[in-house]
């Protein structure tokens, strides 16, 4: 029997679990394909404000028997946000899954959100954005996101603001939650020592009682915005962010989309790594990274360098993009590349809590099970025409987006090197 099952309620809430014979633990997750990309501008925020109080009290547990039971079976709970999902999971021993269940499910569909607490998780909140606002190599990419897609949702801090944030009632969360917390948007996730239809059993008379409604959500593709922003702070560094769209995760180029950031930052021996950091020493942390959603990517790089090195950093970056777009990658490049993303992914899958993940994001994204040996094909038939291709059409040096955090007090020099 295949390892992987799923199965969907009558109400469209789809259960998925992996079962793995060589470990004792289960790691669950509920997870509900909304997130701050969903969001009206009032209620900026509240996705991961519900997230926060979704372990404040049910009707039958408080908020310290929530985490005494938590506790007292050796497991592990959490919660987070993203800009497309919200997820609520938890890891125990199997032996222990009934009771986490129970927990899960209490909190997730009896939680009160009691005044007093909404108030003094309010508060908890605001000192989480205020701590991102004094971390600089984290804000940055608030920065970034915010003036990559400035008018569009999926470019707003999951934190949301300090005047949203501020303001979010007891109301606007029940209203949200009726407004998209719908089965047919929930997927309830499993992977370890687990027996699929006795957990389908476990969860699915609770959740089966959820009534389908219709789910309100409204996404649209954003517009993304080239060019310059700075913003002015007094620190040691100066914090770069550079960008610019790429393919989304439903392309079929993803999978170059991989290989490509990979061979730009992604790992010690990387274009960037070399140049930057082992070569010229103008950095301690350069990467580059992905962001892929259902409609939008982009590829962006992060430097933190001295306010004398960006116009240097910046030079080597834009002299890399023009090289993966002009000049097509060795096979042995292309081939460290390409098993240093497989090792990464094979790694990951030793843990019961990243497999859970793999299994909800699939069937959120793709609404299917996307095998190891299929990423696996799909990495290896990558080629170095891909690559170029990939650069020729999505990184035209002139139409990159650039966002410093840091000492910078005349941005001339640097825009005039965007156009270039």
């Amino acid at each position: 029997m295949d390892a992987y099952q799923k199965t969907t309620l009558d109400n469209g809430l789809r259960i998925v679990t992996e079962k793995l014979p060589y470990v004792q633990s289960v790691s669950v997750g509920i997870w509900v394909n909304i997130g701050s990309r969903d969001e009206q501008d009032a209620e900026a925020g509240l996705s991961h404000f519900i997230e926060h109080m979704i372990f404040k009290g049910t009707e039958k547990r408080s908020t310290l028997e929530i985490a005494k039971e938590i506790d007292q079976v050796g497991g592990m709970a959490n919660a987070f946000t993203a800009k497309e999902y919200t997820c609520f999971h938890a890891r125990v021993m199997s032996d222990h899954l009934p009771r986490i269940v129970d927990l899960l499910t209490d909190i997730f569909l009896n939680s009160v959100f009691d005044e007093a607490n909404i108030d003094r998780e309010r508060q908890v909140i605001l000192q989480e954005i205020y701590m991102t606002e004094d971390t600089p190599d984290d804000y940055i990419h608030v920065l970034f996101n915010q003036n990559f897609w400035p008018d569009a949702a999926l470019g707003r801090s999951i934190l949301g603001s300090i005047e949203t944030v501020s303001s979010l009632s007891r109301h606007d969360i029940h209203n949200y939650q009726e407004r998209h917390y719908s089965p047919g948007s929930i997927v309830i996730a499993a992977a370890g020592d687990i027996e699929h239809q006795a957990f389908v059993d476990l969860v699915g008379p609770a959740f089966a009682a959820l009534s389908q409604n219709s789910n309100h959500r409204d996404r649209r593709p954003p517009e993304y915005q080239s060019g310059l922003r700075v913003t002015s702070k007094d620190l040691e560094q100066v914090h770069l962010c550079l960008g610019a769209p790429f393919p989304t995760a439903l392309d079929d180029a993803r999978y170059a989309a991989a290989v490509f950031s990979t061979l730009l930052g992604g790992n010690m021996s990387s274009r960037l790594f070399q140049e930057i950091r082992e070569k010229r020493g103008l950095a301690y942390s350069v990467y580059s990274f992905l962001s892929s959603y259902m409609d939008a990517g982009l590829l962006g790089v992060y430097a933190g360098i001295g306010a004398e090195h960006v116009d240097e950093t910046l030079d080597v970056c834009l002299s890399e993009i023009r090289k993966l777009a002009s000049e097509s990658v060795t096979p042995a490049e292309l081939t460290a590349a390409q098993e240093h993303l497989k090792g990464s992914v094979v790694l990951s899958l030793e843990s019961t809590d990243n497999i859970m993940t793999r299994l909800a994001k699939n069937e959120i994204t793709y609404g299917r099970h996307i095998n190891l040996d299929e990423i696996m094909r799909a990495i290896d038939a990558v080629t170095p025409d891909h690559l170029k291709k990939l650069a020729e059409a999505h990184l035209d040096p002139n139409c990159l987006a650039l966002t410093l955090l840091g000492p910078i007090h005349d941005p001339e020099p640097v825009a005039a090197r965007l156009c270039l």
